[in-house]
């Protein structure tokens, strides 16, 4: 479940770097290479996700999606250079200390 989240943050990063690069239209945006490869990683990490339905429990297994929060987090802050302040910071322990807590209770 954890790669699914991986491969899922890789998707909106390729896109965000395309985005910036071409002149904005249907015809663009369909034919750009990074677009592509973006939503391409998203449909494979939605395949994982699939697979990870198989054997485990959707109460346990859903909230693990919110991890795509932190690797988009950290990938934007050292490919993409953006900031992370004090809110997102908390933001994501607060992500993780509910997936912790939530794993437990399946314990």
């Amino acid at each position: 479940m954890i790669l699914s989240t991986v491969i899922g943050a890789v998707g909106p990063i390729m896109i965000k770097v395309a985005v910036h690069q071409i002149k904005m239209s249907l015809f663009n945006i369909i034919k750009n290479p990074k677009i592509i490869f973006g939503a391409f990683m998203m449909v494979v990490s939605a395949g994982v996700y699939i697979m990870a339905l198989k054997g485990g429990e959707l109460s346990v297994l859903y909230p693990y999606a919110s991890l795509s929060y932190l690797w988009v987090t950290l990938i934007s802050k050292f490919y993409l250079k953006e900031e992370i302040n004090k809110q997102k910071i908390a933001g994501i322990a607060l992500i993780i200390l509910g997936i912790i807590l939530i794993g437990l209770s399946n314990k």
